[in-house]
């Protein structure tokens, strides 16, 4: 890095465009995913948990730094979520940017946009986790046909290699539609709209959900639906599965336990938070037990952690200097 860039003098700042075209595969984010999340799992990081400010209710703003020696990766994301920015704006419901330093000297070396990366590493992480918990499904739903639903479906053929059938389903008629059109041509699994939440639940073994995030439970997936030996992997925290489901599950997996408890205590957990059995990171490095039966019921939630981004944001900033791309910025 140091022979295209003048480290402490400049830094290059990424579009959004800049940073996809730098050419990534959902393999290539596999693969860098499950370095952060090996690291993370065997305690090879430091990221201490999301701190934010919340303008309105419904609303977050959150700072995500981490450290990660193995990559040479420090740096922070910082994201928003604004769910009615679709229908108020005609805007994304979240945006961000991600400033990567160097370690050495800890000067800013570059400032990127964070969408792509978070929609990215996102997916790779569930399914890193469905690969680990639950590899042979012959089904899978995905409740959010927005950008994490097309994605999930994009990246869940690379790992569950079983699959027959991939249930879809959302509350707008034409999101579906455009993640059929947009996603089936590239894969070889059989896309389906569900007939209804309860019919995709019980189709399906595995099953994730990318909608919103609400202090209040939606609940719209009731615990009645959910059978034994199932694997669920929600992206939204605790808003869209009935809690109990969580509290009655065999293993209760998360991604950070720290940040978790953090959302807890923040409100979005009503209920209280399960007993929290191990970490994602620690299941896919195989440092913690993951489905030990058939019969296990496993809730597994994974609501992004700092380590995948920088980890995946360095790789985009080493092949962008190596393509010429972006734009160098005076500091």
């Amino acid at each position: 890095m140091k022979d295209e860039l003048r480290i402490g003098r400049e830094l290059l700042y990424l579009t959004r465009e800049e940073v996809m075209k730098t050419g990534f595969t959902e393999e290539d984010i596999l693969g860098l995913t499950r370095d952060a999340l090996v690291a993370h799992g065997t305690k090879d990081y430091e990221m201490p948990a999301k701190i934010g400010v919340h303008p309105y209710k419904e609303v977050f703003f959150h700072a995500m730094p981490a450290y990660v020696p193995a990559k040479e990766a420090v740096g922070m994301k910082w994201i928003e979520c604004y769910p009615q920015n679709p229908e108020r704006f005609g805007l994304p419901q979240t945006t961000g940017l991600l400033v990567l330093n160097d370690v050495a000297s800890g000067c800013p070396v570059a400032v990127m946009d964070a969408t792509w990366i978070t929609s990215m590493r996102t997916p790779a992480v569930t399914v890193l986790a469905a690969e680990a918990l639950h590899p042979r499904p012959e089904a899978f739903g995905m409740f959010g046909c927005g950008v994490q639903g097309i994605e999930h479906c994009k990246f869940v053929v690379h790992r569950l290699k079983n699959l027959k059938k991939i249930y879809i389903h959302d509350i707008r008629e034409a999101a579906m539609d455009r993640l059929i059109r947009e996603v089936q041509p590239l894969i070889d699994v059989e896309i389906v709209k569900g007939k209804s939440p309860e019919a995709v639940t019980k189709s399906c073994q595995v099953l994730s959900s990318a909608t919103v995030i609400l202090l209040d439970p939606l609940a719209v997936v009731k615990d009645e639906w959910v059978s034994k030996g199932q694997t669920l992997l929600p992206c939204d925290l605790n808003t869209f599965w009935d809690p109990v489901t969580s509290s009655r599950a065999d293993k209760y997996i998360v991604d950070s336990a720290e940040e978790h408890r953090l959302f807890a205590d923040m409100g979005y957990f009503p209920d209280g938070l399960p007993e929290i059995a191990c970490e994602t990171g620690e299941v896919v490095a195989g440092t913690a037990k993951g489905r030990e039966s058939a019969e296990e019921l496993i809730v597994c939630s994974n609501i992004g952690m700092a380590v995948c981004d920088v980890v995946v944001g360095r790789a985009v900033l080493d092949r962008a200097l190596e393509m010429k791309m972006g734009r160098k910025l005076p500091l």
